[in-house]
């Protein structure tokens, strides 16, 4: 079939997949802490900012298949309208076998919006502006207007605003180095960063408005900041793990460490202790890592937060100011405090 009816076929074929993302995102429990998420979901067509992904496939080019939108093959088509709606991560743009950036599982999507805790009026600046789709999530919720997505790569955030217009949507994009933040949109009342960081980046904290929430990745979990001032935030980390591409640009983080040497199989295997792992990289060796999981009851990530202050931001476990507590990179004055 060509012409008309297939593209009236992909139509019915993409709501029909965008229902049922919708039921599975819904099951997991990803809305829990603001339902009204699955209207935004629900009428938002992923497919639209993903015209092309990758699959893994033996034989293609680094080991991915480009599944594509416009190929001449009716099956591929409707192979690529079914992949977009799974709800699992799109590898998006790819350079020397690199993932560059991607579509995230939006299941996680939807748990990090629902964290973001949103109010109408709210102002609201992405930092990743990856494929739009974030971008257009918010700006269904909130308005084009009060949307701000800020990314490194022209390329991406040229791709993003056709995305975006494709589907109705004009947020501001920006062009620039997201870790600086977007002072001429300033203040906002939420900043939800889409890719790994070393450390907060303190512009962020600056400028937003007291009360505001900034959710980001760090180490391998998502921590949630409710900044007091200009120069100070806290909040603890989210229960769930969380694995982005790293910011491109300033405060770009390490790569995530390799299997631990030292300390007992079991320990070597769990995310958990990975999770501390990397919280901690720099300030603790595996084995004294170790030994405090250990100590501590092998914590889950919400008994860790962080604190940025204007002279210093660092990690910490149950207690700012308690016993255990970790430099984030690039933190001057911070200190360690160990039993």
């Amino acid at each position: 079939m060509d012409g008309p009816g297939l593209d009236r076929a992909l139509d019915d074929l993409a709501a029909s997949a965008r229902a049922a993302m919708v039921r599975a995102v819904e099951a997991s429990g990803a809305f829990a802490a603001d339902p009204r998420w699955r209207e935004a979901f629900g009428a938002v067509p992923r497919h639209l900012f993903v015209p092309y992904y990758y699959v893994g496939a033996a034989g293609g080019a680094g080991g991915f298949e480009r599944c594509w939108g416009e190929s001449p093959d009716p099956r591929t088509r409707e192979r690529w309208v079914r992949g977009a709606y799974e709800d699992t991560p799109l590898a998006t743009r790819l350079r020397d076998g690199e993932l560059l950036s991607s579509s995230s599982q939006p299941s996680l999507m939807a748990l990090m919006l629902a964290e973001l805790r949103v109010e109408p009026g709210d102002r609201v600046l992405e930092i990743g502006a990856g494929t739009g789709y974030n971008a257009a999530l918010l700006s269904y919720r909130l308005g084009d207007d009060h949307v701000t997505t800020v990314d490194l790569d022209p390329e991406i955030t040229e791709s993003a605003r056709r995305h975006l217009a494709a589907a109705g949507y004009r947020p501001t994009i920006v062009t620039g180095d997201g870790a600086r933040g977007v002072p001429e949109r300033a203040p906002f009342d939420r900043i939800i960063a889409t890719c790994r960081l070393a450390s907060v980046p303190r512009a962020w904290i600056a400028q937003c408005r007291p009360g505001a929430l900034v959710l980001t990745p760090l180490a391998t979990g998502l921590v949630a900041l409710t900044v007091r001032d200009a120069g100070h935030a806290e909040g603890h980390f989210l229960h769930t793990p969380a694995y982005f591409v790293p910011l491109r640009g300033a405060s770009r983080p390490a790569p995530e460490p390799a299997a631990p040497s030292g300390v007992p199989r079991r320990a070597g295997e769990s995310d958990l202790f990975r999770f501390l792992l990397a919280l901690t990289r720099g300030s603790l060796e595996p084995r004294e890592a170790y030994a405090l999981w250990e100590r501590e009851g092998m914590p889950d990530r919400r008994r860790y937060g962080v604190t940025v202050g204007v002279r210093r931001a660092w990690a910490w476990l149950d207690e700012p100011e308690g016993p255990y507590a970790w430099p984030l990179p690039g933190s001057s004055g911070a200190r360690l405090v160990e039993p």
